[in-house]
């Protein structure tokens, strides 16, 4: 093979290329040959195919898997089907070999420890585990002492069993994926139960989720909707008839597995990108904007004026090369580049973007959270005050988030090393700073004070308080009603300011 497995199912966990996995089960019919010819036929079709591909062979030491008493009961049904179906295992290496020297990944299912021996023996690259022995904690046992990769069918196991199950392989650090499966042979499409793929990917979100599907190998609806769903990995039973032998009403022949191909082939097409926004074609944003809104002058514009939200207005239809209102936004500020007139269309502006600026400061913001161990809620509305200007926010500048205000304030704040917050007061709030983290400086009617860590200063109405940190820090402020007009800086300059502040909506760990 080109790739070691490993490699290859690391490939299929991250979703480069689906793995499908043909199913041979016992339609060798205990016949090498025939088991070779099966092989061979589906090469013909899985070649024309750019995704992983895997034969799968099914181990059962028939003479101690069937009970004693029962080896001779022909009238049981499975009993007869091994038992008719049996291969030694020279034979099943060379069925093995043969689908690895045409590239298939190797797969076996054990339905017996002696089984899962000869696996080892036989240096299969990934371990299965049937439906029927998803909870044989025997079997599991001796599973996991094999260095495979382990695919599991959940077809009848109960949430618990499948909780418990998860919970075995991730202790134990190995590489795992569940099948959702429904086990009646062959499977009516209303009991098909595809959700059930959405709800393991929410469950065990960091599992690789796939599909075994027993349904009529004409319909290829069900493959689509799996893919949609975004299973992984794909299986399904395969067969060819002859004259000698038949097939059963679950297994595919060689042009039904090519349709389900072509089928699942279209659905990742349709599908498109995963895990990521796509590119949009060029085509789609020309044929868009053309249903978006232009902006237009309320008034006269002077050639290197701001231009403000409140002095414009949006309408169809835009011009090309104009501004459209998907452009505005509290972090763009456009200055004309030329006079404009009432009316008139704005474009030719310059532009001064502060959004990378201000997803800077929430950067560093969940950096220094992070530092110093602070807990604080995952969504929170964020303020950052910049009282002269974004770029003087490093020497003068907070960050708050707002936890709490009723009856009494809750508030985070933040403060990066050398920052000022510039002096002020309340007339009716009266607040708390308790030092999380970090070395604070504070001014109390021009009175220094050191604060460390635990300290708690009360800070009464009409105090005057301006305050700082030299390596960066975080106080808890607990206070009475914050009320937004009542803070007065002592510098008018920073009340005259109307852009001082910005507000973000925070979510913790996603920055």
């Amino acid at each position: 093979m080109k790739k070691n497995i490993r490699e290859i199912f690391k490939l299929v966990v991250s979703t480069v290329k689906p793995l499908f996995i043909l199913e041979m089960a016992n339609n060798h019919m205990g016949d090498v040959g025939h088991g070779l010819k099966i092989i061979r036929e589906f090469h013909k079709i899985t070649k024309k195919f750019d995704f992983h591909f895997a034969f799968k062979f099914q181990y059962r030491n028939i003479d101690t898997f069937i009970h004693p008493e029962y080896k001779n009961r022909m009238d049981i049904k499975y009993v007869k089907r091994f038992s008719e179906t049996r291969l030694s295992p020279s034979e099943f290496l060379s069925l093995k070999k043969e689908a690895e020297s045409l590239g298939y990944i190797s797969i076996c299912t054990p339905f017996d420890e002696e089984s899962v021996d000869l696996i080892e023996k036989h240096n299969y690259s990934v371990i299965k585990v049937g439906s029927c022995s998803f909870a044989d904690w025997p079997l599991l046992e001796r599973i996991i002492k094999v260095d495979k990769p382990v695919v599991l069918s959940t077809g009848g196991a109960s949430l618990q069993d499948i909780d418990n199950v998860v919970s075995f392989f991730h202790h134990r650090k190995k590489k795992f994926a569940i099948m959702h499966c429904v086990g009646e042979y062959p499977t009516v499409a209303e009991n098909l139960q595809l959700n059930q793929i959405t709800f393991f990917k929410n469950r065990y979100a960091d599992v690789v989720v796939g599909f075994s599907t027993h349904e009529d190998p004409d319909d290829f609806v069900p493959v689509q909707l799996a893919v949609a769903k975004g299973a992984q990995i794909f299986e399904r039973h395969v067969a060819i008839k002859t004259k000698k032998y038949d097939i059963n009403a679950y297994s595919s022949l060689p042009s039904q597995v090519e349709s389900w191909l072509v089928a699942a082939q279209r659905a990742i097409k349709i599908g498109g990108v995963v895990e990521e926004r796509v590119d949009h074609s060029k085509k789609e944003m020309v044929d868009i904007r053309q249903f978006k809104r232009g902006v237009f002058a309320k008034r006269s514009f002077k050639k290197g004026e701001l231009i403000k939200t409140e002095d414009v207005f949006f309408a169809f239809p835009n011009q090309l090369g104009q501004l459209v209102a998907n452009q505005i936004s509290k972090y763009k500020y456009y200055y004309a580049k030329k006079a404009i007139k009432k009316n008139g269309v704005i474009k030719d502006v310059r532009l001064d973007d502060t959004r990378e600026e201000v997803y800077a400061i929430v950067k560093r913001i969940d950096k220094l959270f992070k530092k110093s161990g602070v807990v604080f809620p995952n969504r929170v509305d964020l303020e950052i005050s910049h009282h002269y200007g974004l770029d003087k926010f490093d020497k003068y500048g907070i960050c708050m988030v707002t936890c709490v205000n009723r009856g009494y304030c809750k508030k985070l704040i933040i403060m990066f090393p050398g920052q000022l917050h510039p002096e002020q007061y309340h007339r009716k709030k009266e607040e708390t700073f308790h030092v999380l983290y970090g070395k604070f400086i504070v001014w109390l009617n021009d009175k220094k004070h050191i604060f460390l860590p635990g300290d708690v200063v009360v800070i009464e109405p009409t105090v005057r308080h301006r305050f700082t940190t030299v390596n960066g820090g975080i106080l808890e402020e607990i206070s009475s009603t914050h009320f937004v007009n009542d803070s007065f800086y002592i510098d008018e300059k920073i009340s005259l300011n109307k852009n001082r502040k910005t507000h973000v909506r925070y979510w913790r760990n996603v920055v």
